[in-house]
Parts: structure tokens; sequence; C-alpha cells
């Protein structure tokens, strides 16, 4: 660790990061692990986008109820898992168990198209996002401190977004020539490369200074209710907050998402030039938010507290959405667009994280997961219920704008309740808060 701390990557990365030199080791495995894992998801994503086509649209919009099911009943299926097996098994195997799943559905789909196979992938992927994502940042919130991660957050999710680039790019130049298994097959290659990090990480967090002398007393199962997350969030308020925080962004975003479906469609005839104008914001937004990982999250965090990452992006989308309501152009909705992806990337995502560091273990497994999958979905799909009701009561896109206004408003303040009770070390009724250990 030693000669991690001194090498000239870790003197580069403390230099333009707030991260310590004793960090650099953890911090590099946990951006090269976020990297592997989210370059295989978003490698992948494309090919459930094509059989989403080759289904059709009312057969993916029954898969969406699947997916909302399937994120309620995962829940006592991680449970379980969390209460009976150590971190160092289940980790690294759900990993691997990812890995099998996508090169088994590329061997099925090397033949004529199976809607059956093509049902069961979507529906796996859809649920594997949350699910991954939620997993990583629980094992983060055990490494790193309250301290560190308000610095080193920011670094981490760079790798995440990295990932995002890479993964579409390298899927976007070489499905010509593997095709879709192929792609499939990269994907699964790519979570075998997360599971190297995971265990290399694990070591740290064995290692690290203030962690028991044995590594069988820290990584022995979590135990508990396999059902505790949910009784978790209704014991606390903080924990509800967190859920109707995840609500806000949700809702805010599905607005906001069917603005542009609308916006989009009467602004460019041309399919072609529509996939051209999505990919051009994807662009920019991930390349705003890698750059902004790198260099603002962590700055701002250890700066101006947590309050400030959770509160900046819904006050901008109070304006956002005012102007939309004013002038509903597609310039305006490509700006509030990139503006609320980057922010919430760059800066609402490191922060809701955040929140859940001066928690016990049992909750930023299971109750995390909670909030972070079926919840996260179950808003989802309730906005979008909502938006086509209030759209079919004959509320015009003005109006919805400034509806999406107050929801911005609401969220705003949820968010800046939640960083008070965080900075000020109050968690209200959060079950046991527990100081962390400094990464070594």
């Amino acid at each position: 660790m030693a000669d991690t701390a001194t090498s000239p990557l870790s003197r580069l990365l403390t230099r333009f990061a707030p991260i310590e030199p004793r960090e650099t080791r953890a911090v590099l495995a946990a951006f090269f692990l976020f990297f592997l894992m989210w370059a295989g998801y978003f490698s992948v994503r494309p090919v459930r986008e094509t059989i989403g086509t080759l289904l059709g649209r009312d057969t993916v919009a029954d898969l969406w109820v699947l997916t909302a099911i399937f994120s309620v009943l995962i829940i006592p299926i991680f449970g379980t898992i969390v209460a009976r097996l150590r971190r160092s098994t289940f980790l690294p195997s759900i990993y691997g168990f990812v890995a099998v799943v996508l090169a088994l559905v590329g061997f099925g789909m090397q033949g004529e198209f199976n809607p059956l196979l093509g049902k069961f992938f979507y529906v796996f992927i859809s649920v594997l996002n949350l699910f991954l994502i939620s997993m990583f940042w629980s094992f983060m919130l055990e490494l790193f401190d309250k301290g560190q991660a308000k610095r080193v957050f920011g670094v981490i999710f760079a790798g995440g977004s990295a990932g995002a680039l890479a993964g579409p790019f390298v899927s976007d130049m070489s499905v010509g020539f593997i095709g879709h298994s192929g792609v499939l097959f990269l994907g699964a290659s790519l979570f075998v490369g997360a599971i190297l990090c995971q265990r290399v990480l694990l070591a740290i967090w064995s290692d690290r200074p203030g962690a028991p002398s044995t590594a069988a007393s820290e990584d022995r199962p979590i135990g508990g209710n396999v059902l505790a997350g949910i009784t978790l969030i209704l014991r606390s308020r903080y924990l509800l907050g967190i859920a109707l925080f995840i609500v806000g962004i949700t809702t805010v975003n599905t607005l906001l998402y069917f603005e542009q479906l609308r916006l989009v469609e009467i602004t460019f005839a041309d399919t072609t030039e529509r996939t051209r104008i999505f990919a051009r914001l994807d662009w920019i937004v991930q390349s705003l938010t890698v750059l902004s990982q790198i260099f603002l999250t962590g700055r701002i965090a250890s700066r101006f507290g947590v309050t400030t990452l959770l509160t900046l992006v819904p006050l901008v989308m109070i304006f956002g959405f005012l102007g939309l309501a004013a002038s509903g152009t597609f310039a305006v909705l490509a700006f509030v667009f990139v503006i609320r992806r980057w922010g919430e990337y760059a800066f609402v995502r490191p922060g809701r994280e955040m929140l859940w560091s001066p928690l016990d273990k049992e909750t930023k497994y299971k109750a995390k997961n909670t909030v972070d999958v079926p919840v996260y979905r179950g808003s989802d799909a309730l906005a979008a219920q909502v938006n086509s009701g209030i759209a079919a009561a004959g509320v015009g896109a003005a109006g919805i704008m400034m509806i999406g206004a107050a929801v911005a408003a609401l969220w705003g303040l949820l968010g800046w309740w939640l960083g008070r009770q965080f900075e000020s070390g109050a968690v209200t009724g959060a079950p046991r808060p527990v100081a962390q250990e400094s990464t070594g």
C-alpha cells in the first residue's frame, strides 16, 4: 500500500482531486470496479432496446409491469443473501451470476429470435440496473467513512460515468462484426473483470486500519429479517425522507421525459436525426459528468456540504420547468435536459449515496436496496401514469411544466432537510447510526 500511495498515479490523483495518498489504492480499485460494471451494463443495454423494437410497444409496456413486480420480489431474495452469506462470498458471486446469464443469453440468441428469451433478457437487464448500483454503493459505504465519502465519491462516480461512455461506444463500433451475441459475450467478460476488482476491494476492506484483527469477524453474514429493509424504512423519518427524495427524482425525470418525446417528435421529422440528437445529448451529459465528478463533486461536498449537492439541481429545475412553460421550444428543452441529467449524475446521485454513510450495515444493504430498486421503479411507473392522466384531463404542456416546477420545489425542500440532518449528525429516526473506520 505504501508503494501505491507514492506512485506517480497516486500523486497525479491527489493533485487534481481531494484524495489523500493512503486512500488512492481503494479509490482506484473502486473506480475500475464501477467502470467495468457500468461498461458491462451499458454495452448490453442497446441489445435490450433492439429487443424492445422486435417485441413491440404493447409488449414492452407489459414488461415494465413485470419489471416493477420483480423489483419487489428481489428484496426478500437479496435480504436472504445478505442475512446468510459473507460479503466476500456474495459480492463477487453476483457479478459472476450476471456474467453467466449474459453468456447463456448470448448463446441463445445465436439462432432465430426467441420472443420468450427476449422478454426474459429485457426484464433481467431492467431490474439489474438499479440492483447492481445499489449493491455497489452499499459496499462503498462500508469501505469509506462519512468524511471520506464527501471527498472520494465524486471520483468513484466518474468511473461509472466513464463506463457508461465506453460500453455503448464499443458496442456501436463492434456489433456489426460480432453481432448481438458477441456484444453479450463482451458484457459478460466485463463483469468477470469486475469480480477481480471486487476481490481487490475486499482485501483492502479487511486490511484497513481499525478493522477487526481477523477478516472472519468483519466478514460475517449480517443476519436479521430478510424483509428488514421495509420495516427499517417505516420506522425512520430519515429513511422515509430518502425514499420520498427518490420519488421527487423520478417524478421530475418522468415529466421532463414525456415533454422531451413531444418536442423531439414536433421538431425533427426524420427518425435518423432524432437518434443523432439523442446520442449527442448523451455524449454531452456524460462528458460533463466525468469532468465534474473528478474535479468538482468532492470539493463542493467538502466545502459547502451535502446539502448543496442535494438542493442545487432541484432549484435549477424550478426555473427550467418555468422556462419550458413559457417557451416550449426544443432549444430550451435541450438545455434543461442536459442540466438535469448532468446535475443528477454529478451532484444529486453522489449526495444521496452519502446520506447512507452514517448508518449501520443492515440499513446500508437491506433498506438501501429497498429504496433503490422497488421504490424507484414503483414511483417511476406511478409518475408515468399520473402524467398520462393529467394529459388526458386536458392539461396542456405548459400546465404540466408548472406542475413540474412545484414538484421540483418540494424535491428541493426535502433535499435541504435531508442534507441538514446529515450535516448535523442528527439522522433523526435512523436505526443505530455508527461511525465508520478509515480506509488504509
